[in-house]
């Protein structure tokens, strides 16, 4: 149970610090922090839980990274559901504290987007579903590729939460105007659940394209990984 509980607080950590940002300080008058800031956030988020509780769970904070691991053969199977159910309930729960605070400002319309997912009109940029689709599927194959490599016994230890948060700083800096960047199917239903109507719609994409993302990053690292001899 702790390590569950611990990927309930990571994911929950992620999404109240990621999305928060998004939602409450992106666009803030005068001194918002803007797309750098949100991406920076959500990087930050990972990199601080990866040094608090990586020794717990192992940090996934996000069901692809799950499904990327076990893929990968380092993670078992008798612990997908539940790590994938406690990322979830944690990201509804960031959700849930993150819609309080936000609704405690006068003018506050959860329709507008709540930092949801989305393509087509719901892209930030105006974007395809095939955009859309591609851009999740490459950004989260990356990831995998980069969390497989820094985490690998022959990779420089301890550096692996700065390489992976930095990972996760440059996906968003590439890929807010395309999705709003989910790359993590519990980040993406910690908010929809909160728009419903069209970011429950699309949630499909920010699970489906994350998690083929996932498990194709891990098979390739397999193979680039893989020891000789």
């Amino acid at each position: 149970m702790k390590k569950y509980s611990a990927e309930f607080f990571g994911t929950f950590w992620l999404v109240l610090g990621g999305c928060g940002s998004a939602v409450l300080a992106a666009a803030f008058p005068d001194v918002g922090i803007g797309l750098l800031g949100v991406s920076l956030a959500f990087g930050l988020t990972v990199l601080t839980m990866a040094f608090a509780i990586g020794h717990i769970s192992g940090c996934h904070l996000n069901p692809a990274v799950s499904f990327g691991l076990w893929a990968g053969g380092r993670f078992p199977t008798k612990d997908l559901i539940p790590y994938i159910v406690a990322q979830v309930l944690g990201g509804i729960a960031a959700g849930g504290v993150l819609y309080i605070i936000a609704s405690g400002k006068a003018g506050f319309d959860v329709s507008a987007g709540f930092a949801s997912n989305g393509y087509g009109e719901h892209s930030p940029g105006g974007y395809s579903l095939l955009a859309a689709l591609v851009t999740e599927i490459v950004m989260t194959m990356m990831f995998l590729l980069v969390i497989m490599g820094a985490t690998d016994k022959r990779a420089p230890q301890g550096f692996a939460p700065i390489a992976i948060g930095l990972c996760l700083t440059l996906i968003h800096l590439i890929s807010i105007p395309v999705t709003n960047t989910s790359v993590n199917p519990a980040r993406s239903t910690g908010v929809a659940v909160f728009v419903g109507d069209w970011a429950v719609a699309q949630l499909w994409l920010f699970w489906v394209a994350p998690i083929v993302g996932g498990i194709l990053g891990a098979m390739i690292y397999r193979f680039l990984g893989r020891e000789e001899g």
